[in-house]
């Protein structure tokens, strides 16, 4: 692992920042936003990026990945997330993609991965259960062979952007005896199947992200099974440590850290900048430390990983950390619209006001960030284990 680019990797960021400069529009930006046009714009903008063969830059070259060193990865997401694009919507390509081409049948890959790699099609999650979040081996949705069918009841919560998925990756248990990790199986379910009931849940950012997903006698083939039966729980875990890893959010930090610094750097309307309180100035550069950290941890990850190694514990320390540091950022960015209560004669009204409810949103929403994915206590757990050897008494 180096810290300079070479001559090959900075033309490489150069290409990158060209393409999201002619390619993310402000007019796309504003469409993706909107939560009226934000699956027809979030398509519309994966497609762009699979045109370019960037989607699924994460795949293996077989499987019509880029083969982008670890370096190259770093870069197109640091662009990305310099130009305020968003990466793809992740339960397709960087969730059920990999287990797919890791544990699928031929046909399943043939099936599959041509079209959620171009977002022909738009998956949800079906994991946490009412009972059964963090403690996810305690889920009972049922699936009962019936023939060459999976009967389905039960119930999954939290499932987000069920209300646009075309398709649901969903862990079942097919066998009630033995440890709460066995029994378990994980199929592919067709929204469009009867039986299927999709409730919404407004989150506490008022905006409607997340849902309830009920099971009532849904008739699935057993040939929508990946891998073998009662094996999901070993798929499961390894489709974890990749969204666990996605959720570092480095991307995002420096983006929303950049402009932070650059707010505070304006004067608000009682004639003062925020950046002259020297307990902010703290603050701000703890938290620009801890993300420089967070990023060179991500760097060894995706280093390991190009070497032909695969995230694992180290996921739970990128999930951990890269969390507790967005709802840092989210506190400063809080901090920051607070000291614009007031209007500033020379600043533009929409963007105070935007930047004002932009940072309530997501400081309200930031607040599960620490929960979904995994609670940072379980990735604690898993880090005393693996990492330190200790054992649950």
């Amino acid at each position: 692992m180096h810290a300079k680019f070479s001559p090959e990797e900075l033309a490489f960021q150069e290409e990158v920042r060209g393409f999201m400069r002619d390619n993310f529009t402000p007019e796309l930006a504003a469409r993706i936003h909107h939560p009226k046009t934000f699956r027809d714009a979030s398509i519309e903008w994966q497609k762009l990026l699979d045109g370019k063969g960037w989607a699924a830059n994460g795949w293996p070259v077989e499987h019509g990945g880029t083969g982008w060193s670890a370096t190259q990865k770093y870069i197109y997401t640091t662009e990305l997330a310099a130009a305020g694009a968003p990466d793809v919507v992740p339960m397709g390509i960087k969730m059920v993609a990999p287990v797919l081409y890791s544990y699928g049948s031929e046909e399943q890959k043939t099936r599959f991965l041509p079209i959620t790699k171009s977002s022909d099609i738009w998956w949800c999650q079906g994991y946490s259960e009412p009972g059964a979040g963090s403690d996810l081996a305690a889920l009972q949705t049922r699936a009962v062979r019936d023939g060459d069918d999976y009967i389905i009841d039960g119930t999954k919560i939290w499932t987000t952007f069920a209300q646009y998925a075309d398709w649901i990756f969903c862990l079942v248990r097919t066998d009630n005896t033995g440890k709460p990790q066995q029994g378990i199986s994980f199929l592919l379910i067709d929204m469009k199947t009867p039986g299927i009931t999709v409730s919404p849940i407004i989150s506490v950012d008022d905006e409607h992200h997340l849902n309830e997903v009920n099971f009532e006698n849904v008739r699935v083939p057993v040939a929508n099974r990946i891998g073998e039966e009662n094996q999901g729980w070993t798929y499961a875990k390894a489709l974890l440590t990749y969204e666990r890893t996605a959720l570092s959010g480095v991307g995002y930090c420096k983006r929303k850290l950049t402009n932070i610094r650059q707010l505070a750097n304006q004067v608000s309307a009682s004639g003062t900048r925020l950046i002259d309180d020297s307990d902010f100035r703290a603050r701000l550069a703890d938290v620009e430390m801890e993300v420089m950290a967070l990023e060179f941890l991500e760097l060894r990850v995706l280093s390991a990983i190009d070497s032909g190694g695969a995230p694992g514990m180290e996921s739970s320390l990128l999930k951990l950390k890269g969390t507790e540091m967005q709802q840092a950022v989210q506190s400063l960015q809080w901090d920051v619209a607070a000291g614009f209560g007031g209007i500033s004669p020379d600043a533009d009204d929409e963007l105070w006001e935007s930047e004002g409810n932009r940072a309530r949103r997501e400081y309200m929403f930031g607040r599960a960030c620490t929960i979904f994915g995994g609670s940072n206590e379980v990735q604690r757990n898993i880090i005393a284990k693996f990492a330190l050897g200790l054992q649950a008494r």
